[in-house]
């Protein structure tokens, strides 16, 4: 009977495998004289990199709060899930303010500007460097944990295994979305049969496991208050957080598909793969007859042993080698991405120079000797690294979200159809907040790394920013108060009106001599377009909001003003929803008060009939 079953399951795949690559243009299609990748092949190439974290992720998940770690896995499974949405309503908004690419680095700084954005670039590279740097270690412990090698020697195949990647970026040679794809076929035909033999193996002690990994989770739930009850929730996340590291990987590859809904349709993808895969090996692995103990670095090529045999252990085990060696290639290959994407914004072209092979070669040399230090300070222990993965990669969930939030609050949803619930993004910035604190008080040596490259972004950028930002150019087109002050005395009326208009408002209601008008523009997402010679556009100042500019352009008329002439200030009026934008209800409510700070001018709200 468990015979036909594998033949069943088995002849089942091939069948799914032989009808998705008789489609054609299935993993990549020529449009407008550009190929793109199809979600499929973005789906997988993310799908390759996050499940090379169950060959570690269980047995981390173990480590810290023991058998529970089964439910506490499928938690975060869906926890990520809703992750992927908030990714999905990134994706589109960067597609609708014209940016491709560069992840959570592009939209850190398209809301929260050039400084703050490189503390999401150290978060970014941190979890860069401990991906390739974990995934070596788990790669060669994974690959010999048959063979009888020596301490020393695996050491020296670790760093053999990321200079063995560097050199071959550095000639120009990378993976490919066909061979990821065939890489993908394996593993689809090895881990299913890993899974039907997990529930073949089923016994008295999975079942005891499994009860007791229930009993220990609902006590968690029901052993104290709310607030205890919490915390034991987020210390479970943050002990399983690693099971999902790579999901970021699709907002990081849009700028290689058509547009934000093939992002969408690549986390539907893993969520019914990997996020139902992963947490299914660690249920089986964990409540298996495994001595969990003796395996930290080779558990799941253990457990494949133990339920379908040696044979099928190796073929585990060579599996865990090849895509944990892709997934050291695609940290190198992102991280050099991201690192030239930065390069080009703060014009860095030394460090982003190709050799012959179009190669980044500078960036992957700095990327191999970063790797290789993060090796010899950690001895290549995965304990270690796993402590410092997950500082990162939370951060740079925390990140993301708490970005969104800001920008749902300022712009709403009127550039975007696809959006989530504020209340449930908060919700989850709050357990993603609580959980980066969790592992920041709790994970020494992760917290030292991220920090102290944090502080060495942050400082460098600063720096940087101030001499090299692209809207310096775009800041100093700026008009200025005093150019304002002109163009009222020069106005022959008494009367003189002064209308204030958002950057994306080109009518200019009563275009006449007695009329003046300012746009306000922040420097990284506009520019100034004068429309008449009485239109001044102003840039936002550092450290200035918009209510606060305004303020202070009246404080300067008020001053200035000429006594001969009566100002009147025009707002325009507000159709945005309320609800939707709720910068705008605070904003009205900070204009109704402006009467009361200058009483000399005469203020009006206007609406013009359509």
């Amino acid at each position: 009977m468990l015979t036909f079953t594998y033949a069943i399951i088995n002849i089942l795949l091939v069948a799914i495998f032989i009808k998705v690559m008789s489609k054609k243009d299935f993993l990549s299609y020529l449009f407008n004289g550009r190929w793109w990748l199809t979600w499929i092949a973005v789906g997988i190439i993310t799908l390759m990199d996050e499940l090379t974290s169950v060959y570690y992720a269980p047995f981390e998940a173990f480590r810290f709060i023991g058998i529970k770690a089964i439910v506490y896995i499928a938690l975060t499974s869906i926890l990520i899930r809703f992750l992927s949405t908030r990714m999905v309503e990134i994706s589109e908004i960067l597609e609708a303010n014209n940016i491709k690419g560069g992840g959570v680095y592009s939209f850190s700084y398209l809301v929260l500007g050039p400084n703050t954005s490189f503390i999401a670039i150290s978060s970014i590279i941190v979890s860069y460097v401990l991906t390739a740097a974990i995934s070596t270690v788990s790669a060669v412990e994974n690959g010999t944990s048959f063979l009888a090698i020596g301490l020393g020697m695996k050491f020296f195949l670790k760093v053999g295994v990321i200079w063995l990647i560097t050199g071959l970026n550095i000639v120009g040679i990378k993976e490919n979305a066909k061979f990821t794809f065939l890489i993908f076929v394996f593993a689809s035909f090895v881990l299913v049969n890993l899974i039907v033999g997990g529930f073949a193996s089923f016994n008295q002690h999975t079942v005891t496991m499994l009860n007791a990994s229930f009993g220990d989770f609902w006590h968690d739930l029901t052993g104290g208050s709310i607030l205890h009850s919490y915390q034991n929730i987020i210390i479970g996340i943050g002990s399983c957080i690693l099971a999902y590291s790579g999901i970021e990987s699709v907002l990081q590859t849009a700028s290689l598909v058509k547009n934000w809904k093939e992002i969408r349709k690549a986390y539907l993808f893993l969520a019914v793969t990997v996020g139902i895969v992963t947490p299914l090996i660690a249920l089986l692995a964990l409540s298996s007859n495994v001595d969990i103990s003796k395996h930290e670095t080779d558990l799941i090529p253990a457990f494949a042993t133990s339920v379908n045999g040696e044979l099928f252990g190796v073929i585990v085990s060579v599996l865990a080698s090849i895509t944990l060696i892709m997934a050291v290639n695609t940290a190198m290959v992102a991280s050099a991405e991201l690192i030239e994407k930065v390069a080009e914004r703060y014009n860095y072209g030394w460090l982003i120079q190709l050799n012959k092979k179009q190669s980044l070669y500078r960036i992957h040399i700095v990327n191999g000797v970063f790797y290789t230090i993060i090796l010899i300070v950690t001895n290549g222990s995965q304990a270690i690294l796993a402590e410092m993965y997950a500082v990162g990669l939370i951060a740079s969930f925390c990140i993301n979200t708490g970005s969104l939030i800001i920008y749902r609050y300022s712009k709403g949803t009127k550039e975007i159809s696809y959006h989530t619930s504020r209340i449930g993004t908060l919700i989850l910035f709050i357990i993603l907040l609580s959980t980066f604190i969790y592992i920041a008080l709790n994970r020494p040596y992760g917290t030292g790394l991220w920090f102290s490259i944090t502080l060495l972004f942050l400082l460098a950028g600063i720096r940087i920013s101030k001499f090299r930002a692209p809207e310096i150019p775009v800041r100093r087109a700026t008009r200025t108060p005093m150019d304002i002050i002109f163009a009222i005395s020069d106005v022959p009326k008494d009367d003189v009106h002064l209308y204030f208009r958002r950057p994306s408002e080109f009518e200019l209601q009563g275009n006449n001599v007695d009329s003046i008008f300012v746009s306000f523009y922040s420097p990284r997402n506009e520019a100034p377009q004068n429309i008449s010679p009485n239109h001044f556009w102003i840039s936002i100042q550092r450290g200035m909001k918009l209510f606060d500019m305004i303020v202070a352009l009246l404080r300067t008329l008020e001053y200035e003003m000429p006594p001969d002439k009566t100002l009147h200030i025009h707002f325009g009026w507000p159709l945005s929803s309320w609800l939707d934008r709720m910068s705008i209800g605070v904003m009205i409510y900070n204009i109704i008060h402006l009467p009361k700070k200058f009483p000399h001018f005469t203020f009006h709200m206007d609406y013009k009939a359509v």
